[in-house]
């Protein structure tokens, strides 16, 4: 790739931004292999890294006047991409348990293919064992699988509300209905929804983002990776989950940084009014229910911009807004499954080893981190930051659209690496710690901020791999967490 910063160029230039502002995006030439995979993973994360903290810049400079550079190394990228696995909380013992559930996983079917599943929640994993009939062991469901073509479990799975995909080649995904659907979606779209007075922001900001009201609304990886970058960039973030769902505590303490955070169950009347008042005074509102799946509690993106003229309402979902799995859950594992990912970066890896004469088809082979969920996060803070900067420009209210797959068909366009050069050259990923040498290089320290008495109480340290795009006017806010997911009222700050 002769411009590193082309693809970052072309998706800048895509949302109507200024034209002149990438050439103040510093990218490391030629990143690729910045990590052992036949994708240009370094290409997308540092694009996407690069991307959010350029629309930060923007801002600023649309605030003040004031002009700045971005830079990203590819390689913090990478790691920034792989963040959930390079963090330590002063006082815990132990290692970090897995990112996935012990029975998650792919798993051979009948037809001589594969079907992943995502066991994490409690009800997604006793989904798949009501359907396999079997006891919640690998054991077990390698027997029961075994009675089901893969295709079939996949739909049946659906149909039970159970999380789970066929594995399938890039061919046989393009030749699918949600393929097809997906061939002109880029990766992160913006549209203008309603129309409003121009956005009026005054006072003097130290980070881009002052002032700026973000409710968060989302789980896992992709949506809280988007908050965390947005309350980096000086956003007063409040994460809100649900006291009645099961939370996933070594992810949330990672994309929880900098973030304020509360818990309000919204079947609960009370504090649906409470999040309603709080919808009433935001500047964006987050999400990643599956499509539609708000409208029906009256939070959807038509009623959220009767409530809240001007607003920037961002959405995230699996599979994307058209065809027939527009609908469908799923999570950045089982979207590489059904999309060619794993069969491809597979027989990548054949062509490395010698292995080329393997029966086929080869077992499953992710990429070495869940790069379609972070680089989703990054191109939907992105997405939001393009948005306020139009609601500046020519007011209005405007909706983001991000999902998994779309992102997954940008960064397929990247195109792939020889494999030899893939996998003999790409560095693997370190050791899970951040006192690993490479990943102490990257690594912040922060305090945990909860609220006691009034005022705010310093408690455990936290070290984690820190923000890897660098702003040179409006360094991003580093140093607070809140390590819960209860630690802060259900209110905003006052703007700055």
């Amino acid at each position: 790739m002769s411009d590193p910063c082309a693809p970052a160029k072309a998706l800048w230039q895509s949302l109507g931004l200024h034209a002149e502002a990438p050439t103040r995006l510093r990218l490391t030439d030629h990143p690729d292999p910045a990590v052992n995979s036949s994708f240009n993973i370094g290409t997308a994360a540092q694009s996407a890294i690069g991307l959010s903290g350029l629309a930060a810049a923007e801002f600023y400079k649309l605030r003040t006047g004031v002009e700045q550079e971005v830079s990203v190394d590819a390689r913090h990228a990478v790691l920034e991409c792989k963040s959930e696995a390079y963090y330590s909380i002063e006082g815990d013992t132990g290692e970090k348990s897995a990112l996935f559930d012990t029975l998650a996983g792919v798993y051979r079917t009948k037809d001589n293919s594969y079907v992943r599943i995502h066991t994490n929640f409690p009800h997604h994993k006793q989904a798949i064992l009501d359907i396999l009939g079997c006891k919640p062991t690998r054991e077990s469901i390698v027997n029961a699988m075994l009675n089901w073509n893969a295709v079939d479990f996949e739909t049946e799975a659906t149909n039970r509300k159970a999380v789970a995909t066929a594995l399938r080649s890039f061919s046989e995904w393009d030749a699918h209905p949600q393929g097809m659907a997906l061939v002109n979606t880029p990766p992160v779209t913006v549209l203008k929804v309603g129309d409003a007075p121009k956005r009026q922001i005054s006072g003097h900001p130290t980070h881009p983002l002052d002032g700026i009201r973000v409710l968060d609304l989302t789980r896992v990886l992709a949506g809280p990776v988007c908050g965390r970058t947005l309350a980096a960039h000086g956003a007063d973030v409040l994460w809100i989950t649900s006291p009645k769902l099961p939370a996933l505590p070594n992810l949330d303490v990672d994309t929880s940084r900098g973030k304020r955070t509360t818990q309000l169950n919204l079947n609960d009347q009370a504090d649906r009014e409470t999040f309603s008042s709080l919808v009433q005074d935001a500047d964006v509102f987050l999400q990643a229910y599956r499509p539609g799946g708000l409208a029906g509690k009256g939070f959807g993106v038509n009623d959220v911009v009767r409530m809240r003229p001007g607003i920037v309402y961002a959405s995230l979902c699996a599979y994307g807004w058209e065809g027939p799995w527009k609908d469908r859950r799923g999570f950045d594992s089982l979207v590489q499954t059904a999309t060619g990912y794993n069969v491809a970066e597979a027989e990548a890896y054949a062509v490395y080893t010698g292995e080329t004469d393997v029966p086929r088809p080869l077992p499953p082979k992710p990429l070495p981190l869940q790069a379609l969920d972070h680089v989703a996060g990054y191109m939907l803070a992105f997405g939001i930051q393009a948005a306020l900067h139009h609601t500046i420009t020519e007011g209005g209210s405007w909706e983001v659209r991000v999902s998994l797959a779309a992102v997954g068909r940008w960064i397929r366009s990247l195109g792939q690496l020889d494999p030899v050069v893939a996998f003999r050259d790409g560095p693997p990923l370190p050791p899970r710690s951040v006192e690993d040498p490479e990943v102490a290089r990257y690594a912040v320290k922060y305090k945990q901020a909860t609220k006691s008495a009034g005022r705010v109480s310093e408690q455990k340290t936290m070290v984690a791999v820190g923000h890897a795009a660098k702003l040179s006017v409006t360094p991003v806010k580093e140093g607070q967490a809140p390590m819960r997911l209860d630690a802060h009222e259900a209110n905003w700050l006052p703007r700055q």
